[in-house]
């Protein structure tokens, strides 16, 4: 059995006028920028440990310019810096101390655990294993080449599932096709009129996940829209005028 994707002219026009309203939009203009320089250089330890941070900081609850986990990732220092924490001595205390003393973070049981156990293995091998995985996907920007990096990330990192693998590598400015499909993902899908109605729950399956995440590809490349824009958009889009060079974070 094989699915074909219909994409209409009129799911065409409606994608790109709602793109082209928010493409110069700081978070969207951010993506785009992150995209040109990850080509001209290498993804260091220190920026990995940041946005593995960040992901897990914006796991299941509100990453808007205006939450808790928003403000938190956007204060400079970034407060859980890879070199702070090789230097703390008790990484699960000091990310607990730092969340609380922050305030209105969910997961301040959870996100320690999961920083101390991935600081772990990563200072235990794993960092040069993800550096060879992060170096072939900067070189090789393909729809395959990112599915495997974000199967790897999964499979290596604690608190990282469908959504959060993909999410790293955005985050990072090395992944343009696969994107992290989302509650506001799933929202404009089904406001935009997707074959099925999307459920949240059932992106824990990778296949259902990855049936989403083609459908979503084949509308952008019929627009002629990268996926990783489209979903900036998409994501930037409740807050709109929120974000700004103070704001934005990814």
């Amino acid at each position: 059995m094989k699915l074909t994707w219909e994409i209409s002219e009129q799911d065409v026009t409606g994608t790109t006028s709602f793109f082209n309203q928010l493409e110069d939009n700081c978070f969207v203009r951010k993506r785009k920028e992150l995209l040109r320089a990850r080509a001209k250089k290498s993804v260091t330890k220190d920026e990995f440990w940041e946005a593995m941070v960040v992901c897990l900081l914006t796991t299941q609850q509100r990453a808007g310019p205006n939450s808790h986990a928003g403000r938190f990732i956007t204060r400079k220092p970034f407060p859980l810096a890879h070199s702070d924490c090789s230097a703390c001595g008790e990484i699960e205390k000091f990310v607990l101390t730092k969340l609380k003393e922050h305030g209105g973070i969910r997961f301040t049981n959870t996100i320690p655990r999961q920083c101390c156990a991935n600081f772990d293995e990563m200072e235990t091998g794993l960092w040069d294993k993800t550096d060879s995985v992060l170096e072939r996907l900067r070189k090789t920007r393909t729809v395959e080449a990112e599915r495997k990096a974000a199967a790897f990330i999964q499979d290596n990192y604690e608190g990282f599932g469908p959504k959060q693998s993909r999410n790293l590598p955005q985050t990072l400015g090395l992944s343009q096709y696969e994107i992290p499909i989302d509650s506001r993902i799933t929202k404009w899908l089904n406001n935009f009129g997707f074959p099925v109605r999307l459920s949240s729950k059932a992106l824990s399956d990778k296949d259902y996940y990855q049936f989403v995440s083609e459908g979503f590809q084949q509308l952008c490349a019929a627009c002629n829209i990268l996926p990783c824009l489209l979903d900036a958009a998409i994501f930037a889009s409740p807050d709109r005028d929120a974000w700004n060079h103070d704001t934005v974070y990814g």
